[in-house]
């Protein structure tokens, strides 16, 4: 049975008059649009926000790692659309091959951004205003504290206890200062007492990591945009010219200028590799690569350098890679009539540890049709138990060029970008090769053979100057260069010891106050001393235990005697 308010007013009297017994009755507060802004900055600036964001980030950037990046690998994007062709569109809309770039990445990092400098800036200048401030009074009662010990000092007969209660807070208030300790001297009466504190670095290195979280965001967002990144192939006796033209693929950040790159060049002189011999255990390993260059900055004498895996070479900000080698056969093509049609060192592209290389030469002009040539390059060619070959060994003992040969249409009149390691033979005719009435062609440098169909003659030159070495040196090497600039290297490393420095400094600096309490009594000092942690701090209690055992012995040290002074 219900009752109403005047019969629950006159049953309760202890309830206020103006109670209100139903929630209609209680009129919310109206934020307004500037109020909800400000809860809305205060959520995203609290440090719970900035950690779930930095987690977000964390998240956000795994894709990068799962699917090829335009930025960084266009081919792999390229074939990955050939592999997965109803997966990629979708992943292509939501931006997982340019997952750093994304609007859904920037927001994150914007956001954190935000964040971060929301709770760093009003932290700062609370944390100077605390630097600036005195340490708090003394309590009344400290006792109260878990961290507490009284000590009870005899005094010497016809020692003045007030004299004696002076010295003991000054020799109390110089520990303290001598141990780190921001002192301030309170007397109440007769009871003389110091309060200090220290661990303020704690918060110091809290802020520090957060700004230094700060300096990294800013170093990654700004200094990316001056980076990039770019690949190139050099074959022995060539050059490369730092310059958009030698390029075989470039990566630019948005800031970058590409027409006013760092005006150098680079030659291979020669490409040094060492192979564990062939029977041994390891046999074909390689033991070390070494890029021989002849460097060149405008203007000035050239030099000579090295690049080594995992050891670039440095030009003027650009650190240069290596990252691959390989075989670069000459080939010469000559027409029925025996002019030049074709002479080239085409880079081959290693399949397997033996050098297995397979490549691809096209030849636009100069005969009755296109022709296109498709093969392998086996350094030490073997047989496989198919009938196929292979290299059984990467060093030159064996070479042999094997050839496919096509004619017809390339597909590069109609303006489509086309890779010059791939050959699309659809709608051209196979004229050796498996397959074909003629079977490929295999040339060992040094030697020439007719093309089938009646288009000439083909060689494959020998660029050994001595023959009685072998075939060492009958093939050129070529190497893989990723020339790299990145201007935010530098401040990351910089912001990144700070980070590390200010996380050590607010884990293990303890916050403390401590408090030394003297009253004399009569013949005796009665000696209070207590510490109070902000936050958790277990060797609170040994902190007490030790100061308080070091200020007795000193108080109980017989003073020395100050000499005359003797004008």
């Amino acid at each position: 049975m219900s009752r109403s308010r005047s019969d629950l007013d006159s049953s309760e009297p202890l309830r206020p008059a103006d109670h209100a017994d139903s929630a209609d009755e209680i009129t919310q507060p109206v934020l307004g649009v500037v109020g909800w802004l400000r809860w809305g900055w205060r959520q995203l600036t609290s440090m719970r926000t900035a950690l779930v964001l930095l987690l977000l980030l964390a998240i956000a950037a795994v894709p990068g790692s799962l699917v090829p990046q335009r930025s960084a690998d266009p081919n792999g994007v390229t074939q990955y659309f050939a592999d997965n062709p109803d997966l990629a569109p979708i992943l292509d809309n939501l931006s997982m091959f340019d997952v750093y770039t994304s609007p859904w990445f920037s927001a994150i990092y914007i956001l954190l951004f935000v964040s971060l400098i929301g709770c760093v800036i009003p932290r700062t200048r609370h944390h100077w205003k605390a630097l600036r401030a005195k340490p708090p009074r003394t309590p009344a009662r400290l006792s109260r504290l878990d961290a507490h010990r009284t000590e009870v000092v005899e005094l010497t007969p016809g020692t003045d206890a007030a004299t004696a209660a002076s010295s003991a807070i000054d020799l109390a208030q110089q520990q303290l200062k001598k141990a780190g300790y921001r002192v301030e001297r309170y007397d109440a009466g007769p009871a003389l007492s110091v309060s200090a504190e220290r661990g303020y670095l704690r918060e110091t290195g809290n802020l520090v990591f957060h700004a230094a979280l700060v300096g990294v965001l800013l170093s990654v967002g700004l200094g990316g945009g001056f980076t990039y990144t770019g690949q190139t192939v050099i074959i022995e006796g060539r050059s490369f010219v730092n310059s958009m033209l030698d390029y075989t693929s470039f990566n630019p950040g948005r800031f970058v200028d590409e027409n006013a790159l760092a005006p150098y060049s680079l030659t291979l002189d020669r490409f040094d590799v060492t192979y564990q011999p062939y029977g041994e255990q390891g046999s074909g390993q390689a033991g070390d690569f070494v890029a021989n260059l002849t460097t060149q900055l405008a203007g000035e004498e050239p030099q000579t350098g090295e690049v080594r895996v995992n050891h670039p070479l440095e030009m003027v900000g650009d650190r240069i890679y290596l990252m691959g080698n390989g075989y670069a056969p000459t080939i010469t093509v000559r027409d029925p009539e025996g002019e030049v049609v074709y002479s080239e060192s085409v880079p081959f592209l290693p399949q397997d540890t033996n050098m297995t290389s397979l490549g691809v030469v096209k030849i636009p002009d100069g005969l009755s049709e296109q022709m296109g040539l498709v093969g392998f390059f086996y350094p030490t060619q073997a047989p496989l138990s198919t009938g196929a070959f292979a290299s059984a060994y990467p060093d030159l003992v064996l070479p042999v060029l094997s050839l496919d040969v096509y004619v017809g249409d390339l597909g590069i009149d109609d303006g489509t970008p086309r890779s010059v390691y791939t050959l699309d033979p659809s709608g051209m005719d196979k004229l050796a090769g498996r397959g074909a009435d003629v079977a490929a062609i295999e040339l060992a440098p040094g030697e020439t053979t007719e093309l089938p169909g009646g288009y000439g003659t083909i060689t494959f030159e020998n660029e050994a100057s001595d023959s009685a070495h072998g075939y060492e040196g009958s093939v050129k090497r070529y190497v893989s260069l990723s020339i790299h600039r990145d201007a935010a290297a530098t401040w990351v490393l910089v912001f990144a010891v700070l980070a590390t420095a200010g996380l050590l400094a607010a884990l293990f600096v303890p916050r403390r106050r401590m408090w030394v309490k003297v009253v004399p009594d009569g013949g005796t000092l009665q000696i209070e001393y207590a510490a109070l942690a902000r936050g958790e701090d277990p060797t609170l209690d040994t902190a007490v235990e030790q100061f308080a055992q070091r200020h007795r012995e000193s108080l109980r040290a017989p003073q020395t005697p100050q000499a005359p002074r003797v004008d």
